[in-house]
């Protein structure tokens, strides 16, 4: 608590704090961006463009990466409230579409979350040097998982996550150039040649597919 006053006290000075414990919050809820992802075991490293929307619960993902030495290309739009997920194919006008097993989760932070830190990432010398972020922590108890998120103290957009399950090990994501809304709100819908595809047998979560 002595740190985080200090540090409001050097804020109040250039006029960037406001004096207020940070409060759990929620991202917005159309998002456009790019994230960067790694594995502890430097298996699989990845950068992804995606879009975001959590009224209608869908995410589409443009992912170029390396897993296991290996470059990859992948397109994937995940549908949570129809239980599917996309893996598009453009050039050759093709779709895999396989259940997915996951509930959809908002970028946002969790009631039960606690707060570890609020610090100035870059410098504190005056306002145009850093920027304010909150640090929180906390457990996915369903699956034994836990993560700590950080997000900016001023419009809740997401920075990065570390998060933990005994499935995945320890994964790495930053989130970076995140604008508010969609550019092409079409780009949430499956391509004309997806629909007709026949559901594979195999279920995906999120980092499966992912990976």
């Amino acid at each position: 608590m002595k740190t985080l006053l200090a540090l409001c006290s050097v804020l109040l000075l250039t006029g960037r704090c406001s004096a207020q414990t940070p409060q759990k919050c929620q991202t917005p809820r159309l998002l456009s961006g790019s994230i960067s992802l790694s594995t502890q075991d430097d298996q699989v490293w990845a950068v992804a463009k995606y879009i975001y929307d959590a009224l209608g619960q869908r995410i589409r993902l443009w992912e170029t990466g390396h897993v296991q030495n290996k470059s990859l290309y992948v397109d994937l739009l995940f549908l949570f409230k129809k239980g599917v997920v996309y893996t598009i194919d453009d050039r050759n006008q093709t779709c895999q579409k396989n259940p997915l097993s996951d509930q959809f989760h908002p970028f946002h932070i969790p009631h039960n979350a606690s707060l570890q830190s609020q610090v100035i990432l870059g410098g504190s010398s005056s306002r145009k040097e850093g920027l304010l972020v909150n640090t929180w922590k906390g457990d996915v108890p369903e699956i034994g998982g836990k993560y700590l998120a950080t997000v900016t103290g001023f419009g809740c957009f997401p920075v990065s996550m570390l998060y933990y399950s005994a499935r995945t090990g320890w994964i790495a994501t930053t989130y970076f150039n995140a604008v508010k809304g969609i550019g092409d709100p079409e780009q949430l819908n499956p391509p004309p040649f997806c629909p007709a595809a026949e559901t594979e047998d195999q279920k995906l979560d999120f980092f499966s597919a992912f990976f």
